[in-house]
């Protein structure tokens, strides 16, 4: 599973935990979310701005 950064706040996506509050469950790809998913700690970034850390 990988897990890509939001280069403004710091919140990490992980595709292992997903994001449960957004809609997400656990084990969501990160190529399944939409191009506009924002991130759920600062909602400045969108996902095309997230960085991959690992996988």
């Amino acid at each position: 599973m990988k897990k890509y950064e939001c280069p403004d706040c710091g919140y990490i996506y992980d595709e292992a935990i997903g994001a449960e509050h957004e809609g997400y469950p656990a084990g969501s790809k990160w190529e399944d979310l939409p191009e506009d998913f924002p991130c759920p700690d600062c909602f400045v970034r969108e996902k095309p701005d997230f960085v991959l850390k690992e996988g």
